[in-house]
């Protein structure tokens, strides 16, 4: 059987019948109550909706896979492991809640199994609990990422919209939208939203960055000074 899209005349994504019974996502066509992209024998893989599958609920909303790849500059926060003694796994005190921080690998993308009705602040602290981050998800943001004419568009999601709904929306291809995970970077930082460790680990970086800074413009002018000095060196009289 050729796959959808293969040949001529196949419609690459439109809406299958849906029945009235049955709820599992990744149940194949034909199967009750699922509704999914492609032809009637068989169903694509289109990206960022696992399987091509969404599901009919009975409520009239769906069920169904997001892709997000996640973005982030900055360092994440997980609790820290619990330690006794020497070295070895021990109880802490009581409110005594230490934390670390680590990169996540740029590129990183996990799926999520979520309603046509979740919003995008449920993602994203779906998200952080998927990798135990303890960071406030206010300082996150999910952006809807689309691909035209060779461009790439980011748009932030406001807190209320339905990343399912839209993947849904948008067709089988991901060019036309996918979904990215980022930091919230409104212009403005809401600084009460970090801890004091984070706060102390933030004016280290900063001051990392303007040593470093410092360094490379005053490597610049002394470059530059000794240019000039050896051009005067060559038209000073002998």
């Amino acid at each position: 059987n050729k796959q959808p899209g293969e040949g001529t005349g196949a419609p690459r994504y439109q809406r299958a019948a849906q029945h009235s019974t049955g709820s599992h996502a990744g149940a194949g066509p034909g199967c009750p109550s699922t509704a999914w992209a492609g032809t009637p024998k068989s169903p694509p893989n289109p990206p960022g909706i696992a399987g091509g599958l969404a599901v009919l609920n009975k409520d009239g909303s769906f069920t169904g896979f997001i892709k997000v790849q996640l973005k982030l500059a900055r360092p994440v926060s997980v609790p820290a492991a619990k330690r006794g003694p020497g070295g070895r796994p021990g109880q802490r005190g009581p409110g005594v809640k230490r934390r670390t921080s680590f990169y996540l690998p740029r590129g990183t993308v996990k799926h999520l199994h979520i309603l046509s009705h979740t919003r995008a602040s449920e993602v994203i602290s779906a998200l952080l609990r998927k990798f135990t981050v303890v960071d406030d998800p206010r300082k996150f943001a999910l952006f809807e990422r689309s691909e035209k004419d060779d461009q790439v568009f980011l748009r932030k999601l406001s807190d209320e919209e339905q990343p399912l709904r839209l993947r849904l929306l948008a067709g089988p291809s991901e060019k036309a939208l996918s979904f990215v995970l980022k930091e919230n970077d409104s212009g403005e930082v809401n600084w009460d939203a970090f801890t004091l460790p984070e706060l102390h680990n933030f004016l280290r970086i900063l001051q990392r960055e303007e040593d470093e800074q410092v360094r490379r413009v005053r490597h610049r002018y002394a470059r530059c000074r000794r240019e000039m000095q050896d051009a005067l060196a060559m038209r000073a009289p002998r």
